[in-house]
């Protein structure tokens, strides 16, 4: 009766293990008469996301990096006017539409409100910083490519 039960079982394992790989399951599993019986792929593709997820500590760097050029930027903080035009958000900043064109703004220039004074860069999209005001612009704090923090001076308009 065993030998029977031990064929049964064998040939029900061969058909899941067909089912799992017709199906591209991951696991099967029945249960028949009492037994239950389960098969599965081996878990080598479990692995797989995490290098997937891998440009995530690629963030980490620059994370790291952010805080020293904001340290290196404090002291330009504590200077910058109280008028200076401050960052919506975290990001790199650019002078210019294109790399060697000419910047949006240079000091002395005149600007009227809307006008773009320069972008930010953030996750790929650049987003631009525009005057909240007509004036004369007195100061560009940040540097061109100089990765920025939110509510760090950019540029003071007065």
């Amino acid at each position: 009766m065993s030998t029977s039960k031990s064929k049964l079982d064998a040939s029900l394992v061969r058909e899941l293990a067909a089912i799992l790989r017709e199906a591209d399951l991951g696991e099967v599993e029945v249960e028949h008469e009492g037994l239950r019986i389960r098969v599965s792929k081996a878990t080598s593709m479990a692995p797989t996301p995490a290098p997937i997820y891998a440009p995530a500590p690629v963030a980490a760097p620059a994370a790291i990096a952010a805080p020293v050029s904001a340290a290196a930027a404090a002291p330009a903080a504590a200077a910058a006017p109280s008028n200076a035009i401050t960052s919506p958000m975290v990001g790199t900043v650019y002078h210019s539409a294109e790399p060697g064109s000419k910047p949006f703004v240079t000091v002395g220039d005149k600007v009227k409100k809307g006008d773009t004074l320069m972008l930010i860069e953030a996750m790929k999209t650049f987003n631009p910083v525009e005057a909240p005001a007509a004036g004369t612009v007195k100061e560009i704090i940040a540097a061109d490519a100089q990765p920025v923090e939110f509510g760090e001076p950019l540029i003071v308009i007065e």
